[in-house]
């Protein structure tokens, strides 16, 4: 049957790498400085998606990926991930560019629990090839495409093995070659990439073939092609195949602010060569069959009531849709009578480094988040809110100022070359609680989110039309947050409830 599938997941899913064991598929995802992660979800049919597992809760502890005192970890953390299965064991591969480590991750079953190795060297957007042989090897590397032989152990590079340059994009003044996926397959050695066209930005996806490791590998771009979407191509990802041996490309497409979504391009094989989609074009309409007919998926974002929830933290867990900007403080959040709740742990200015903030990925080509804020226990100086989070962020909160809580909505923006942080003062707020909300716009790359509060069930809009960027400084699609944090005295605390979250077409 024809579907029209294509965004098949309509959040930030960058880099996906793909892989198929039996009837399922699995696909692993950059997550950057969020955490946990390493997300890995499911599919039966590669259109529809579900969380399964994160692959670490934390990684090395740093300040930066604590968000302690005024480091971070924007824009670097987990990078481009290739995810393997051989001889009945997952392995997850990936750098993270805040520590400059090669991280290897094992496991029996998907769902974990994951064991911590780690690669020596660094291995920009890698990807693993276990060779017929037992051999293993890495390619990686940007516009110089490496190949090199691994340890049996996968510790480090084996001595004395294969070590050499087997392609090269030099010159390219946009984007050389990066994003290597390997595999081998009917005796052939594939190494798909991604880089850009060199007169004008566009992602593009090129293929090279070679018949061992050893010899040339030779190639040329295979996928030029926009979906007529605001002039983004689409490239990057890894490659499939089915149970009836037909064979599929994830890949991804830069979609402004909400982030980088993956799309599902079909792929035929013409005297050994891949040729992707239809002339040169991705076909708005193919064929999808399903290995599990009927297969209910949970969704990659949610509702909450904070009442039942799998993310084990303690006696207390959350949904699997949830992440925490940078490593969270444990004892610092709980959930407790349906509610979220942070306490305050440092001094600091701004939302960027405000600890324990609660995300889950904003949808396109919109949506509209709720949620219920309680200001009881908030301090003199504390801010507690919604936020839109990417580095040009919006939000709307509550602030306790001169004894006063107060409903503002702050920005921060560019001008200029500089980035400029505003607030605007809406009103003294009386009340012990408030329902804020947010209705973000990506459709086209409209890119703008309305935020406002809840007055005897009507929306309020407050402040003014917030406009979100994506830029490299995050690296990131935007997110909704729940986040608090204190500009005088730490302690303070806020409480969330009844979080509700809504596509809107």
């Amino acid at each position: 049957m024809n579907y029209n599938v294509n965004p098949i997941m309509k959040m930030d899913y960058p880099d996906p790498d793909v892989i198929r064991v039996g009837d399922t598929y699995y696909m692993a995802s950059t997550t950057m400085h969020f955490f946990p992660g390493g997300a890995v979800l499911r599919s039966y049919d590669l259109v529809n998606w579900e969380p399964v597992s994160y692959v670490y809760e934390g990684l090395d502890g740093t300040k930066g990926q604590y968000l302690e005192e005024n480091h971070n970890i924007y824009g670097q953390g987990m990078w481009a991930p290739c995810l393997r299965y051989h001889n009945g064991i997952f392995y997850i591969c990936f750098v993270a560019n805040d520590t400059h480590k090669t991280y290897l991750f094992t496991a029996n079953q998907v769902e974990g629990p994951w064991e911590r190795r780690e690669i020596e060297g660094f291995y920009h957007d890698c990807s693993l090839l276990f060779d017929e042989d037992d051999k293993v090897y890495i390619v990686y590397g940007n516009t110089e495409i490496h190949l090199t032989q691994l340890k049996s152990d996968l510790s480090g590079p084996m001595p004395g093995g294969i070590d050499r340059i087997i392609i090269s994009d030099r010159g390219n003044p946009v984007l050389g070659y990066e994003g290597a996926h390997i595999y081998k397959m009917n005796g052939k050695y594939y190494v798909f990439l991604i880089h850009s066209r060199r007169d004008m930005w566009m992602r593009t996806q090129a293929c090279f073939v070679a018949d061992s490791l050893e010899g040339e590998f030779t190639g040329k771009d295979v996928l030029e092609d926009t979906r007529d979407y605001c002039n983004q191509g689409v490239a990057q990802g890894g490659i499939v195949d089915t149970p009836w041996g037909d064979w599929y490309a994830v890949l991804f497409q830069d979609s402004g602010a909400v982030g980088r979504i993956p799309i599902l391009v079909p792929i035929r094989f013409e005297d050994g060569f891949p040729v992707f989609g239809d002339a040169g074009r991705i076909p708005e309409e193919f064929v999808i069959r399903s290995t599990r007919p009927g297969y209910r998926y949970q969704a990659l974002y949610t509702s909450d009531d904070f009442a039942n929830d799998d993310m084990q933290k303690g006696s207390h867990v959350l949904q699997k849709v949830w992440q925490f900007n940078h490593m969270p403080t444990d004892s610092l959040w709980e959930i407790r009578n349906r509610q979220f709740i942070i306490r305050t742990g440092k001094l600091c200015h701004n939302v960027e480094q405000a600890q324990n903030t609660l995300t889950q990925r904003l949808l396109f080509p919109g949506c509209r988040i709720e949620v219920t804020l309680n200001i009881r226990d908030i301090k003199e100086g504390d801010y507690a809110g919604l936020c839109a989070l990417q580095g040009l962020y919006g939000m709307i909160a509550i602030i306790r100022r001169d004894g006063q809580n107060y409903l503002v909505v702050g920005e921060k923006t560019e001008e200029n070359g500089e980035e400029i942080c505003r607030e605007y003062q809406i009103m003294p707020w009386k009340e012990q609680s408030i329902r804020l909300f947010l209705e973000a716009d990506f459709n086209n790359m409209k890119d703008e989110v309305q935020f406002g509060y809840m007055e005897q069930g009507r929306s309020i809009p407050a402040g003014p039309v917030h406009k979100l960027f994506f830029k490299l400084d995050h690296f990131c699609g935007c997110r909704a947050g729940l986040f608090a944090f204190s500009t005088k005295q730490t302690g303070g605390t806020a409480a969330f409830s009844e979080f509700k979250y809504k596509e809107i077409e």
